[in-house]
């Protein structure tokens, strides 16, 4: 065990990796097959799982199926465990969702917003606030995605809504705390505070793709591709399942590298931006209606349900871009979300037809594969919560918690099992 000189040392490692494994599974795997999966002697798994159960961190139900003889049981979020805040701001509306250990998903609030930096994140924060005075100490940290490029400190640049050096943190207000930890993948920079380890703030499509990593396509694969389509195109690289942020955490990019021969100008101040021919947008443009300012999604998604050929012209232009990346990148497997689901799903053909040619001739015999997410429009609120997560999963995460867990949680939900949330009155995803 690395780093390890202790006894107190490797218990503690041992923690880490007990609920790790159990929020990298779901919370589905009972503790024999955990116990097995890390190596661990049984008396040494049983000690473990009692301390953490004792720290309100796990709690074990039996298994729906078992063989004779003794139950088998299941660790899974204990009922007043850790539960992470994880917001997916969109360009026309925000959803707030509280997320436990394993990834269970109960969404807490879904709000449209004025396209403004204020309007968006001045009401965010003040349901983050309420949310977290409602469950108290609970709340391990906030995670937020954006559909624009942050920069580390958590400044977000929205061009197509005219955001330009946005200080998020100061935006949500003094209730949430200022960011400690730097984007997907970054170190830590600072003291948990309290129980908080946030807000964490990241690209969308980077927490997307994050989540896609862990709980979706990409999981297992070393080299992915991962794009996602909103009223825009995000892309990012994922190497060992993590995405790839850059020198100033803005990787997650590809949408505005100049991969279809265009010249319109974008937003964003380029020319030829692949992003400016595929999504709600360019549905929109093609059939002669108003775009920008995200504005027009229930238009957009009429296109999208009724336009082949405005679906088709999204799809090739899609696939172009997919081929010059290819090219470039060498990846496995490409992942689409959001939009580009139903782009693949009602235009695949169209897609696949325009990468090909595009794509270097070496690489035809043995293209990647080429899938919609399973997580469809859900990877980048995922994304948000497993940042938050990575941050506490830690042996210093944990030490916080226990010092910091009161006697008593404010919202202190019945035993139940752990297939259900423990939230209450909350409806899951």
């Amino acid at each position: 065990m690395i780093g390890a000189t202790t006894s107190g040392e490797l218990r503690a490692h041992n923690r880490v990796r007990l609920l790790r494994a159990v929020h990298d599974c779901g919370a589905t795997r009972t503790r024999s097959q955990l116990t097995r999966d890390l190596s661990l002697a049984r008396g040494t798994a049983s000690v473990l799982v009692a301390g953490l159960a004792e720290d309100e961190l796990l709690h074990e139900e039996p298994a729906r199926e078992h063989a004779r003889g003794r139950p088998t049981q299941v660790p899974g979020p204990h009922p007043r465990g850790p539960l992470a805040l994880a917001v997916d701001v969109r360009e026309d509306a925000w959803e707030l969702a509280a997320c436990e250990l394993g990834g269970r998903t109960t969404v807490l609030g879904l709000e449209p917003h004025d396209g403004t930096p204020e309007g968006a994140l001045g009401s965010l924060g003040d349901a983050i606030a309420t949310h977290r005075r409602r469950l108290g100490h609970r709340v391990i940290g906030v995670g937020v995605a954006l559909a624009g490029p942050v920069r580390h400190g958590g400044l977000v640049d929205i061009a197509h809504l005219g955001w330009r050096s946005v200080d998020v943190p100061q935006l949500l207000g003094p209730d949430v705390e200022r960011p400690i930890v730097g984007l997907v993948g970054g170190p830590v920079v600072g003291p948990i505070v309290g129980p908080i380890v946030g807000p964490i703030v990241g690209n969308d499509t980077a927490f997307a793709a994050l989540a896609e990593a862990r709980r979706g396509r990409l999981r297992g694969v070393r080299v992915g591709l991962h794009l996602h389509v909103d009223f825009d195109l995000g892309g990012v690289l994922v190497v060992e399942g993590r995405p790839l942020g850059g020198a100033s955490g803005m990787g997650a990019e590809f949408g505005h590298m100049p991969l279809t021969g265009g010249d319109r100008l974008c937003p964003c101040g380029a020319i030829g931006c692949w992003g400016m021919d595929v999504g709600a947008n360019a549905l929109l443009r093609h059939v002669g209606l108003a775009y920008g300012g995200g504005r027009g999604r229930a238009q957009a998604e009429q296109v999208l349900a009724t336009s082949e050929e405005a679906v088709a012209a999204n799809a090739r232009a899609l696939g172009r871009g997919v081929a010059a990346l290819v090219n470039a990148h060498d990846p496995e497997v490409v992942t689409l979300s959001g939009h580009g689901v139903e782009l693949y799903e009602r235009a695949g053909q169209a897609l696949l037809d325009s990468c090909g040619p595009g794509l270097m001739a070496i690489r035809r015999d043995h293209p990647p594969t080429i899938e919609g997410s399973p997580l469809g429009w859900r990877g980048a609120l995922l994304g948000a919560m497993e940042s938050v997560f990575d941050a506490f999963l830690t042996p210093e995460g944990l030490e916080k918690w226990r010092e910091n867990h009161p006697d008593q949680g404010r919202d202190t939900p019945e035993r139940q099992n752990v297939t259900h949330s423990t939230l209450k009155g909350a409806k899951p995803l």
